[in-house]
C-alpha cells in the first residue's frame, strides 16, 4: 500500500517556535505484548534527506525492516535504546515504565536533545523534557520513524534470545505478543520469567491465576489494562 513519506515538518516548527537546536525522536515497542520488556528508542536524524522507504515499522515487511535499520544506525546523527523490564511494568503500571524507558534511552544519547517528538497522543514522558506529541508520528516524522524500525528489530531480535529456552512459546515469531502458539504454551506451561505477571491474560488460566501480582493502588490511581488483552479476542 502507497504511503506517503516522513517529513521534517514537526522538527521544523519545534525548531522556529521554541529555539531548540537537537530534537530527537521517540517511539516505543512492545507495549501490548504479554512477555518481554517494552522497548523506547530515541534517535537524532537532523534534517537529512531519510533513507527510502523510511516509514512506520508497523508497515514494513520483516526482511525490509531489518534492512533499513542496519541503515539507520549509521545514518541517524545518535541514538539509544531504553527499556523497562516486566517486573518493572510489574510494579510501576505501563505509563510509569515507559517513561522510565525513555528516560533512560534519553539519558543515554550523548547530547541532550532540546525537545522530543513522542509518537502518539500520550505524553508519558513529561517535565523536564520538553514534549511534542504527534499521532502517528512514526509514520510522518522523519526522526520517529527512525526511531520506531531500530526500536522494533532491536526488540524482536531480543525476544528471539529470550526465546531460545522457551522455544514452546514462538517468542521468534510472535515477539511475546498473543499468538496461538504463545496462548497453548501459556495454557500447558504457564508464564516464563519474561512474563508479566499484573496483566489480565492470567485471569483466563485458572491453573495459574495464582501467580498474578496486584498492584496495590493506595494512591487513588485505577489499573492500567491498554493493551492487557486476553484470551477471548
Amino acid at each position: 500500500m502507497p504511503y506517503e513519506p516522513p517529513t521534517h515538518t514537526v522538527e521544523r516548527s519545534l525548531r522556529a517556535t521554541t529555539g531548540a537546536k537537537i530534537v530527537a525522536g521517540v517511539d516505543e515497542v512492545g507495549r501490548g505484548a504479554w512477555a518481554g520488556p517494552v522497548t523506547v528508542c530515541a534517535a537524532i536524524t537532523g534534517l537529512r534527506r531519510p533513507p527510502e522507504g523510511l516509514t512506520d515499522s508497523k508497515l514494513l515487511t520483516i526482511k525490509r525492516r531489518t534492512e533499513l535499520a542496519e541503515v539507520l544506525r549509521t545514518w541517524v546523527t545518535s541514538f539509544a535504546l531504553g527499556h523497562a523490564s516486566p517486573e518493572e511494568i510489574d510494579e510501576l503500571g505501563m505509563t510509569a515504565a515507559l517513561r522510565l524507558a525513555a528516560c533512560r534511552a534519553l539519558d543515554a544519547l550523548p547530547v541532550r536533545p532540546d525537545a522530543v517528538i513522542l509518537d502518539g497522543k500520550h505524553d508519558y514522558l513529561g517535565a523536564p523534557w520538553r514534549v511534542r506529541t504527534v499521532i502517528k508520528g512514526d509514520q510522518s516524522c522523519v526522526a520517529v520513524a527512525a526511531a520506531s524500525v531500530i526500536a522494533k528489530v532491536q526488540r524482536d531480535k531480543m525476544m528471539a534470545e529470550l526465546g531460545i529456552d522457551h522455544a514452546d512459546f514462538g517468542f521468534a515469531d510472535n515477539a511475546g505478543y498473543p499468538s496461538p502458539v504463545h496462548k497453548a504454551a501459556l495454557a500447558e506451561r504457564g508464564p516464563t520469567p519474561y512474563h508479566r505477571l499484573s496483566w489480565a491474560y492470567l485471569d483466563a488460566l485458572p491453573q495459574w491465576r495464582h501467580l498474578k501480582k496486584v498492584r496495590n493502588w493506595t494512591d487513588g490511581s485505577v489499573p492500567e489494562i491498554e493493551g492487557q488483552l486476553g484470551f477471548d479476542f
